[in-house]
């Protein structure tokens, strides 16, 4: 079965993209930021600190997937909380088993370790990233279409502050594969991208054909 991971640095358009490869190429699809973000929200929702490995771990130890619809997760609030959940290597640990076994019957992927930890044997790898400045401005769009009421420069902030998290965490930080193919989206719409990406699998998977 086909594998294909997208890592890349947050509101690069790596969702976007993966959203519509496993659409196009009928392959499941799993967004690996949301199980993160429903920790986030499991620990926000007992009232416990993000910054303790072992109440986030016990969050991502009861973890069962059917959190992920929840809108709230979403929120700017939850991704914050989730990169904070995330640098434990307890719960990046509980949570291996659930996306190795996802991938197991083919699928697009998408998060910041799928390539190097995940799935090192994916058919194909991408690493996506644009500009800080781009993502900010992508990221408050949707965030002021959600209705919060949140300025660019905060949302610049957060993002700056959450790169630097995910690239130095001592557990499976975020990084480029060593054979992914490198997109940058900063000037490309979502049409682009996509058939950037689109050529590359189909020159990769056709020789198996």
């Amino acid at each position: 079965m086909t594998v294909i991971a997208i890592d890349g640095t947050f509101a690069s358009g790596k969702g976007t993209l993966a959203k519509r490869l496993a659409d196009h190429y009928s392959l499941a699809y799993l967004d690996t930021g949301k199980l993160y973000r429903a920790v986030g929200y499991a620990v926000m929702q007992a009232d416990e600190d993000p910054g303790n490995a072992r109440h986030a771990a016990k969050a991502a130890k009861a973890l069962t997937g059917k959190e992920l619809d929840n809108p709230i997760l979403k929120s700017g609030e939850v991704a914050v909380t989730a990169s904070k959940v995330a640098v434990h290597p307890e719960v990046r640990q509980a949570l291996f088993n659930f996306q190795r076994d996802f991938a197991k019957r083919g699928a697009v992927l998408d998060g910041r370790d799928i390539g190097t930890v995940i799935c090192p044997d994916a058919d194909v790898k991408f690493y996506v990233d644009a500009k800080s400045e781009i993502r900010a401005k992508r990221r408050h769009l949707e965030l002021t279409g959600y209705g919060e009421d949140i300025s660019f420069e905060t949302v610049l902030a957060q993002l700056i502050e959450r790169d630097e998290r995910d690239k130095n965490r001592k557990e499976a930080p975020l990084k480029a594969a060593d054979d992914a193919h490198l997109i940058e989206t900063s000037e490309m719409g979502v049409d682009e991208v996509f058939e950037t990406a689109k050529r590359i699998i189909d020159a990769v998977l056709k020789p198996r054909d």
